[in-house]
Order: C-alpha cells, then structure tokens, then sequence
C-alpha cells in the first residue's frame, strides 16, 4: 500500500511537470552535477522551475546585488558616481586573479571613480573592483539589507573575493537561489528600485558583459540582447563548484524573459557546463516567442 502510494505521488509530480521542465531536467543530466534554474516572463504561465529554491554558489554573480546596492547608496545621497575611492595595497588579491583593474596597477594605490569600479566589476567580472566597492559601502550586511529591503528573497552575501581566494570552500556559503535571482531580474526590469537613469546604465553594463558568450547567448539567434552576469569558480580536481549565468533576455516582441541557470558540482568539461546553460537557455526562448502578449 505504502508503495502504491509513493509510486502515485512520484507519478503525478512527473506529470505535474511542464514539457518545458521535462526538456530543462534532460539538458541538465548532461552536466553531471546539480543544475537548479528558474525563469519568468510577465503574463504568462512560463515555467523554468528545477530545484528553483537550492542554494547554489553563486561566485561573481554577487556583482549585480553589489551594484543595484550600491547605485542605491548614490541615490541616498552617501556616496557619488564620481567619487573617488582608493585602490589600496591591501585590496590587491595575490598571486593573480582576474582583474583589469589590478592588471592595469599591480601595486595599487591609485583612486578610482565608483562609476569606473560598477562598470569594471559588471562588464568585467573584475574581483578587485567589486572589493572595492563592497568594502566601501559597508560590506556584505548591507548588501543582505538591501536585497531583503526589495523583496528579494534566497540571497546570502557573506565573503568577498579575497576571501574565496584564500579558501576555495568558502564559496558555498554565499549563495542565490534561482528564484531570488529571477525576483531580481524582474524588478530591474518591471519595478526598478533605481532612478531610471541608473537602471538604464546597471542594464547597459551588463549588456556589455565581456563573459558568457557561451553561456545563455550561446544558442540564441544572432543578435538577440542579453543583460547578463556570470560567476564561474574553475575548475579544481576534475570538479567545477559553480558555472553560472543568470539574465535578462529581450524576445523579438520586446519582452524581457528573466533566467538563472546555475551548474554546481559539475564533473563536466568546460565546453559541455557551458552547452548545458545555452540549451535550457534557448528552451525556454523558444517556448517564450510561443507565448503571445
């Protein structure tokens, strides 16, 4: 009797199950780790959810938190686009990590505009920049604060990049569920908390995103705009902690769809975690243009 039950239950959340779902669960087998997604586009029943609640690392994805933060924090009047905050010795991450900023001043102590650190740390996933910025504003709190202040649930900021450089296993504790992720992409879209000129250069920046070509814009037709921020751990013995993109992608008609991918615990090769994200990416593209205004 027990059994029976079970086995209706699993049956019925299988067939509970949207054909979309079904397509995304099949894709993310190929990754070879945990792969958790969700997605949104208004008027609609669009529905991306696979383990849309879990807490992957979310590594440089923490970026866009960091700068809706802290554009926030220039419309309260505490701090300036112009301002200019110091790159100092102590900021540097050692031996190497990625950032123009720290590339360009290997011994830092140099001040840079805040509007130049946003940009930096969107449009090119540099960890210094984005440092800078968190340690300015005040740090991981703050940005817990605000996402919480915006509606923003299953969010969790607690190192910086320094930090994860230091000790890889740290990453796990700061996290995005995939939900979280979605609920913020659609109020930068629909209900911006920022003044609408910082939103349209928060979107322009992450337009211009230097990384993921491979990634949610990897499938889709030429052309199509993307607003995106990937966060990528490498690889360490045969294992990638996090592959992840999360974006807004603009639908022929004008529409936004929102959508985070995360890859976690991946055995996969670079190619194929990056392939994974493309796919779900574009099934749910391709189901999006089926759903009319």
């Amino acid at each position: 009797m027990r059994f029976a039950l079970l086995f209706f239950l699993l049956t019925t959340a299988v067939g509970a199950q949207t054909a979309l779902q079904r397509q995304i669960r099949d894709i993310a087998a190929d990754a070879h780790g945990k792969v958790s997604v969700a997605c949104s586009l208004p008027d609609s029943s669009l529905n991306c959810d696979l383990e849309a609640h879990a807490h992957p690392p979310m590594q440089s994805v923490f970026k866009l938190p960091l700068a809706i933060t802290a554009l926030h924090r220039v419309e309260e009047g505490k701090f300036s686009l112009e301002q200019k905050l110091r790159f100092l010795p102590s900021d540097r991450i050692l031996p190497h990590t990625h950032s123009p900023l720290q590339d360009r001043y290997p011994d830092g102590n140099v001040d840079v505009a805040l509007r130049e650190l946003l940009r930096l740390g969107l449009s090119e996933s540099d960890n210094v920049a984005a440092d800078i910025v968190l340690r300015s504003i005040g740090g991981p709190a703050i940005v817990n604060g605000y996402m919480e202040s915006v509606g923003v649930a299953g969010f969790h900021l607690q190192d910086d990049e320094q930090a994860l450089a230091r000790d890889n296993a740290l990453q796990y504790r700061s996290w995005f569920e995939p939900a979280g992720a979605v609920r913020l992409l659609r109020r930068i879209s629909d209900n911006s908390p920022l003044g609408p000129e910082h939103t349209r250069m928060l979107l322009q920046w992450m337009q211009e995103a230097s990384s993921g070509a491979e990634r949610i814009k990897g499938e889709l037709p030429v052309a199509t705009i993307v607003m995106q921020k990937t966060g990528s751990s490498g690889t360490r013995d045969g294992m990638a902690a996090a592959t992840n993109d999360i974006g807004l992608i603009t639908l022929p008609d004008g529409r936004r769809l929102a959508i985070a991918i995360f890859v976690t615990d991946s055995k996969a090769d670079d190619a194929t975690r990056d392939s994974a994200i493309a796919r779900i990416a574009r099934a749910a593209y391709d189901e999006s243009i089926q759903t009319k205004k």
